[in-house]
Formats: structure tokens, C-alpha cells, sequence
């Protein structure tokens, strides 16, 4: 490996569409049509570039790298280095294109396994959001969630989250716990027996109203019930076992957001089944590190990355390092200027490119159009 330096960088926020609006979760109100895509490239001096999504970087941050050593900032048996963390996507990719390499092998080798190629992956539709409030009958509004599952079904997903948590701000307690259920139910008969489907409540229910809406829909085969509450070791613990006295197999899933610190103890205890920190905020180099501790727990690793697109195309490198990767979650949404064709949704699995780095190409002049109407470019 030669002695590369950063020679450039440059960022820019692309802007992508949903094919149609998400509606609300929970406790927020219509996420919209529209998505942010911040991206930062890196280049070297020996020409080489990778690029992906980072976190909020200023010029000035950009100018502490200029002249780094790629080598200094990652290594692919241990990850970056902890003072490039804010950077860590764009080197995964840029480490992937020097060395002709997808992201995904890079992982599995720092991990110790073998990669089975074609590597596919699976996934779940993330696009069933609260879009019926508008509707004043149960029946209306299962009716519309269902035929959005219909429309992922008919784009290759077999696997669905759908937003719960009705009665928690937007539709009385009751009338919206009523909906819930609706909607479930609606979804399981439109999708059919053998898909999963997975609820999310972002933190809307209490302990007795997630017993009430698993019972209700006993018949379902829920996968998951995500963020049924904020963390709570003796509320999650007293699920757990109420969900193994009921003879359900809903896993409990917890971790997207401001997480506790304590989330760790309880999945090794054994009261929550499937972590879901952030692939962004948490980063792959330490998810390597908790996807190892998960999969020695025999807890489920599930990334989350909702509303920023690209994530569609990075969480999944990270399933040929963990043995208990469930899911990525996909966010359809198209944006000019980034070509994720390479990746496909087929029968409820996305067939990962094996072509270098992240396999994500840029449209040059939409891409500069982005860094000289919001971004910057720094150079050595």
C-alpha cells in the first residue's frame, strides 16, 4: 500500500424523493416527501476517492485532515481511528476503492469469517408510516396501509415495519390503540402468512397497552415490536417474560435513538432480543465491535437509518461481519445525482454488489452543483 494522503475534500447535500410522503410516527408530526443526503468526498494524492455519508463537518474540521495519511485514519482489521470517526463512511469506501474491494469483505476479514458470495441480504419495507389520520374508520385506514404494504410487496419486500402508537398523541387512547390493531391485521392479510412484519411504537405505548396490542394480534406472528417504551430494565424484563408465558415469538427491539446506557446490560441479560443503534451515529467500526458482543449474546443486530437514503446501501456491508444481522432497513427514495442501482430488492433480500468500496457512484456535475450551492471544497 503506497503512502496516499488526503489531498481534497469536498461536501455537498444532495436532495432525494419518497415516492410518496411519510406520514407521522408516534410522538412527530408528517416526516414528508422530501430527504436530506450530506455526503463528503475524499480524495488522495495518488487520485483515488470515496465517498459517503459523515457526520455534520465544517471547512475547518475538513482542513485538520488534508495532508493525513490514509493509513493513519483506517486500517482495515481494526477500523478508523477514534479521531475520525466524524469520517468514517467516506474512508470505508475510499479504503475499499484503493484496494478493489467491497466494503463487506473488508469487514468480514477484520472479523475473522468468510464471506458466501453472492452476498444477499435481507431486508424490511421501513415505509409504513401513521398516513391515515385523515380517515375516520378503522377499516378506511387499515385499508390504506395496507395497499402501501401492497405496493412494497409488488417492489420486492417481504418483510414490513409498520408505525404504531396512534393513541399516544394524534387519535384518542382507545380509538387509536383500535387502529392499531386494524392495521396490523390488514397488513398480515394483504402480505400474507409468511412474511414479517415488525412494529414500531417510537416509545408510544406503556408496558400494559404493548401486552394489549400483541394480544389483540396474537394471530399476526409479529417479528418485533420495536420502541414499545423508553428503556426500562423492569418494564422490559416483565415483557420479555409475559411475551414466553403467552407462547408469542415477538422479539423485543430497542436502540435507534437516545438510547439508555443501559440497553447493553438488558440485551445480555436477556430482556431485549435485537439492538438497533444508528449506523451512522454509532458508526461500523464500533458496530463490528457490539456486533460481536451482540452475536455472543445471541442478540440480533438491526442498524437503523431511516431518512437518509444511503444508509439502504451501507448497513447491509456490516451483515458479513455479524453472524446475527437481521435486517437492513430501506427507505426507498430516489436522488439525483447518487446511482444505488447496483443494489436490487428481490423476494425481501437486496443482492449486494460486489464491486469496490460501497459500490455507490456520484453524477459529477449534480454533485458539484451540491457543493457550490450549500457545501464546500478544501484542498492541500
Amino acid at each position: 500500500m503506497n503512502n496516499a494522503k488526503i489531498s481534497t475534500i469536498e461536501w455537498g447535500t444532495l436532495v432525494g424523493q419518497r415516492p410518496r410522503q411519510a406520514g407521522c410516527n408516534s410522538r412527530g408530526p408528517v416526516h414528508g416527501n422530501e430527504v436530506q443526503v450530506p455526503l463528503a468526498r475524499f480524495t488522495t494524492t495518488d487520485g483515488t476517492s470515496g465517498f459517503g455519508a459523515c457526520r455534520p463537518l465544517s471547512e475547518q474540521q475538513a482542513h485538520a485532515f488534508l495532508g493525513e495519511r490514509v493509513e493513519d485514519l483506517i486500517d482495515a482489521g481494526r477500523g478508523v481511528a477514534p479521531r475520525a470517526a466524524s469520517i468514517e463512511f467516506p474512508l470505508w469506501d475510499l479504503e475499499g476503492q484503493r484496494t478493489g474491494r467491497p466494503v463487506y469483505q473488508l469487514l468480514a476479514e477484520s472479523a475473522g469469517k468468510t464471506v458466501s458470495e453472492p452476498l444477499r441480504v435481507r431486508c424490511y419495507d421501513t415505509s409504513l408510516y401513521i398516513d391515515d389520520l385523515h380517515l375516520a374508520t378503522d377499516e378506511a385506514g387499515a385499508a390504506l396501509i395496507a395497499s402501501e404494504a401492497r405496493f412494497g410487496y409488488e417492489h420486492g419486500h417481504r418483510s414490513f415495519k409498520i408505525k404504531v402508537g396512534r393513541g399516544a398523541r394524534h387519535m384518542p387512547l382507545l380509538e387509536g390503540n383500535s387502529r392499531d390493531v386494524a392495521v396490523i391485521r390488514a397488513v398480515r392479510a394483504e402480505v400474507g402468512p409468511d412474511a414479517a412484519i415488525l412494529i414500531d411504537a417510537n416509545n408510544g405505548y406503556n408496558l400494559n397497552i404493548a401486552k394489549q396490542i400483541l394480544a389483540e394480534t396474537a394471530d399476526c406472528n409479529l417479528f418485533w415490536l420495536e420502541e414499545a417504551f423508553h428503556e426500562d430494565g423492569a418494564l422490559y424484563e416483565d415483557l420479555h417474560d409475559w411475551i414466553e408465558r403467552e407462547g408469542l415469538s415477538t422479539n423485543i427491539a430497542d436502540g435507534e435513538g437516545q438510547a439508555s446506557p443501559m440497553l447493553l446490560d438488558y440485551a445480555r441479560d436477556g430482556f431485549v432480543d435485537i439492538i438497533q443503534y444508528d449506523i451512522f451515529s454509532h458508526g461500523m467500526t464500533n458496530w463490528l465491535q457490539t456486533g460481536a458482543q451482540l452475536d455472543g449474546w445471541n442478540v440480533g443486530t438491526a442498524p437503523h437509518h431511516y431518512g437518509r437514503h444511503i444508509g439502504n446501501y451501507v448497513s447491509g456491508h456490516l451483515a458479513a461481519a455479524v453472524d446475527g444481522f437481521l435486517f437492513i432497513e430501506w427507505d426507498e427514495v430516489s436522488t439525483p445525482g447518487l446511482d444505488g442501482s447496483a443494489y436490487q430488492v428481490d423476494e425481501g433480500y437486496v443482492r449486494m454488489p460486489d464491486a469496490p468500496g460501497f459500490a455507490l457512484t456520484l453524477d459529477e456535475d449534480l454533485f458539484q452543483q451540491a457543493v457550490t450551492a450549500n457545501g464546500f471544497s478544501v484542498r492541500l
